[in-house]
């Protein structure tokens, strides 16, 4: 039984292209579900800090209920503190978070100042109770924002690596954001006497 050269010819060609074709699809499809996979625990650990966030939300009015009693001039300040928090709450993105929470924490810098004046609130047993919540949820959210920021550097490092980068931009992945703290906010305060 005589071979056709031709059609031996055009079934390795097609072999071939085949073999290629799967190679390429399965990059394709490994890529892109890695790509996901990634995506997905960037995801996963900025839930784990809104959750922290949350919690410090959830304490900051028993805190500043506790400190009213004692400052009650510093109404405008109350006021700041319940407007950065609604804000934290209803930020839309993990970027409007960070920025709500940056405006937060300096208010409560400012509250836990205020505070220092009073020698009565810093006895007052609920508010020592509020404060040591306070610090291990302030805790909380230094551990779950490293894990996020770790998780953030492997994500945008991979979407950015050769040849994901080009799959990346294909099928709309961008670089997360960073929980940093802002340039101000590393400088310790001064204390004089």
């Amino acid at each position: 039984m005589p071979v056709n050269k031709g059609l031996l010819t055009t079934l390795v060609v097609a072999g071939i292209l085949l073999f290629l074709v799967l190679i390429v699809g399965g990059t394709l499809w490994g890529t892109y579900n890695g790509l996901v996979n990634s995506n997905e625990s960037v995801r996963s650990a900025w839930a784990q800090v809104d959750n922290q966030l949350q919690r410090r939300g959830d304490l900051i009015p028993n805190l500043v209920e506790t400190v009213k009693g004692y400052a009650a001039h510093e109404r405008e300040l109350f006021e700041k503190i319940a407007a950065a928090r609604a804000a934290l709450y209803s930020a839309p993105s993990p970027e409007a978070k960070i920025r709500a929470n940056t405006e937060l924490s300096g208010l409560l810098g400012r509250l836990l100042a205020i505070a220092e004046n009073y020698p009565n609130l810093k006895a007052n047993e609920s508010f020592n109770r509020l404060m040591d919540e306070l610090a291990g949820t302030e805790n909380r959210i230094a551990v779950e924002r490293k894990r996020y920021n770790d998780i953030v550097l492997g994500y945008n490092q991979r979407i950015k690596r050769f040849p994901t980068n080009f799959l990346a931009g294909m099928f709309g992945f961008s670089q997360a954001t960073y929980f940093e703290v802002e340039e101000g906010k590393k400088e310790l305060p001064t204390v004089k006497f």
